[in-house]
């Protein structure tokens, strides 16, 4: 069994820590890291819908998603235009994580639009996104409640999200890059408090792997999921329980 670069246990999180309320304009927001991963999630509401929306009386929650330049080793040019494909899929993947935990009848004719911005990325960008989107989300609800233009926090669960993922033969929890970019299994786990998987996104790199080890990693990171679940408790404390 070879040990993990930052010597942590096979089913060990990398340190967290979740900033709410850390950009002073938008409606909600939230810095998140995880180990050295750090996304800035803003949250912002915008008083319309999509057009396929209109005259429904139901909200949107919708996401972008972006890496800085120098947000890895190397700087990458920065995307202008059209997104690329990996983009659009996260920003997809963003979306209807929040959306699978919220009332969409609950805020009106009101678009919520996401912004996670990368800006330093090892490992699990997409998975701290969602983790840290859903704290600036609760936020930005909170803030229409303050100002009663609705009475409650349409919001019925909550959402995180972590990697796991076979490195060698050991079955590890959190992949930093420098274990993701040589794993077996690569899997994204997106699960509520209830214990309700919203999307599991898992590839073999070199040789298929069964049921049982796809049961298991996701016995594992749902081990990791219920941590960041408290944590996002703990910051929202007196807001959202």
């Amino acid at each position: 069994m070879s040990q993990r670069p930052d010597k942590r246990a096979p089913d060990q999180m990398r340190p967290v820590k979740m900033t709410r309320q850390y950009n002073k304009y938008a409606e909600g927001s939230c810095l998140i890291e995880v180990g050295d991963t750090r996304v800035i999630c803003t949250a912002s509401v915008e008083d319309r819908v999509p057009p396929f929306l209109r005259g429904t009386g139901q909200g949107w929650v919708s996401a972008e998603y972006g890496m800085i330049p120098r947000s890895t080793s190397q700087r990458m040019q920065r995307e202008t235009g059209k997104p690329s494909g990996r983009t659009l899929e996260i920003q997809r993947l963003i979306g209807r994580s929040l959306r699978s935990i919220t009332d969409l009848k609950g805020f009106g004719d009101r678009t919520v639009w996401i912004d996670c911005d990368v800006i330093q990325a090892d490992g699990g960008t997409r998975t701290a996104a969602i983790t840290g989107a859903f704290v600036a989300l609760v936020d930005a609800f909170d803030s229409l409640k303050k100002r009663q233009v609705i009475n409650r926090i349409p919001i019925f669960d909550q959402v995180a999200a972590t990697s796991v993922g076979v490195v060698g033969t050991e079955e590890r929890l959190d992949l930093m890059y420098e274990e993701d970019s040589i794993a077996e299994v690569d899997m994204n786990v997106i699960m509520t408090d209830k214990k309700k998987l919203v999307e599991i996104q898992g590839t073999a790199e070199g040789a298929p792997f069964s049921r049982d080890t796809m049961n298991r990693l996701v016995n594992l990171a749902e081990k990791g999921i219920t941590e960041l679940l408290q944590m996002q408790r703990d910051v929202l404390k007196g807001t959202f329980q």
